[in-house]
């Protein structure tokens, strides 16, 4: 009898060794990103179709955009890193590269990792504002739709057969965006009312990330991180735009105009209920919504409690009460910049400082460690060492 459970006793420890290491390896210990969204994780795909020719040159092709950390401009809309440059550290993994704009596309040079997403993209396909003729959809004219659609055809250049993918999709993460605030402000800057963004726009994007996500499911991809909408009614831009003497409008603790946040946090919520609904038809699958929303509003509420001095004005930017002026904004000769970027929340009026994307980082990476465990101490080195 003890010999008996001394056998069981080891086949149970081996096969519990075997299944935390299939965990880890299948579903936390990433060995590749692949990246799709807008500016807040473009790595330099924008700046590539530039250099290439395709498209003009835009304000993020100049300084002070990468000043902090690059010391130069890498296509980023932010003066440093932006999360999916944290993530990639925590996990050991180079920076995510451009898709657009290599010289060189082998197989090796992906491998751990490929970003899709470009400043300006939308989560509803072009097809639809080639209909409305009231609303241009930005330089780039590609969607979350398009976005998948060139990683499929890529796909094939990094695994030889359709086991392989699955099984480099199984050791990947997948950075599903943030996604979609390109649609609701090209709606916003148009002046569309509210009620037709709910009813026109919110339930396509929301379909958009829906679909794309199953149809990464399908290629066999297991982990997600799918960001819902920020806090908009406190960006500078927003601000800016819609500023008026109603103190009705604003929420009298953070300045923020509560209407634009009832919106994000409807937005989300639904964001949220369709989440729950793919995972009730793939189990299997692991996937982590970052609350964006009330991350951020932790920095409005307590700036001081992360180091921030200034969370309604932009950092960088042309003048105005919100140094968020559309006619002149950073970048543009004659703009100017702050002293010390890591105390605002805001970088240039529509997108955030370093700081707070490192801020964000560690909320995303906390919520990864459940998946990967060496995450824990991973993440204190790259993102607060640097």
């Amino acid at each position: 009898m003890a010999s008996t459970f001394s056998f069981v006793n080891q086949y149970v420890i081996v096969i519990s060794l075997l299944l935390s290491t299939l965990i880890c390896n299948v579903n936390g210990c990433f060995t590749s990103i692949f990246s799709f969204g807008d500016s807040i994780s473009d790595t330099g795909n924008l700046l590539g179709l530039q250099l290439s020719g395709s498209l003009n040159s835009t304000h993020v092709d100049f300084l002070p955009y990468g000043s902090t950390f690059f010391h130069h401009p890498t296509g980023r809309a932010s003066d440093g890193r932006l999360v999916i440059d944290f993530i990639a550290e925590a996990l050991g993994l180079p920076f995510v590269r451009p898709f657009f704009g290599s010289k060189k596309r082998e197989s090796e040079n992906f491998q751990k990792g490929v970003n899709f997403a470009i400043i300006g993209a939308t989560a509803i396909d072009y097809a639809f504002y080639e209909e409305q003729s009231e609303i241009d959809a930005g330089p780039t004219n590609i969607s979350l739709g398009a976005e998948l659609e060139y990683f499929k055809k890529f796909l094939t250049s990094l695994c030889s057969s359709d086991s392989d993918c699955k099984q480099l999709l199984q050791n990947s993460l997948i950075l599903m965006g943030e996604i979609g605030g390109n649609d609701y402000d090209f709606a916003f800057f148009r002046g569309i009312k509210v009620e037709e963004i709910i009813r026109e726009f919110v339930p396509r994007v929301i379909q958009s990330i829906a679909s794309a996500i199953n149809e990464l499911i399908e290629l066999g991809a297991v982990t997600f991180l799918v960001p819902g909408n920020f806090p908009i009614g406190c960006s500078p831009a927003k601000l800016t735009l819609y500023q008026d003497s109603n103190k009705e409008d604003y929420d009298p603790l953070t300045g923020c105009i509560t209407w634009l946040n009832q919106f994000a946090e409807f937005q989300n919520k639904l964001l949220q209920k369709e989440l729950d609904q793919i995972r009730k038809l793939h189990p299997h699958v692991n996937i982590i919504y970052v609350d964006y929303y009330n991350l951020l509003m932790r920095f409005y509420q307590s700036p001081s409690q992360y180091g921030f001095k200034e969370t309604l004005k932009a950092c960088c930017g042309g003048g105005g009460p919100y140094n968020a002026n559309p006619s002149m904004i950073c970048g543009d000769p004659g703009a100017t910049n702050c002293d010390d970027p890591s105390s605002y929340v805001s970088w240039d009026g529509m997108h955030y400082t370093e700081a707070t994307h490192r801020w964000i980082a560690k909320t995303v990476l906390e919520q990864l460690s459940s998946l990967c465990p060496p995450l824990t101490m991973n993440m204190h080195k790259s993102v607060f060492s640097s």
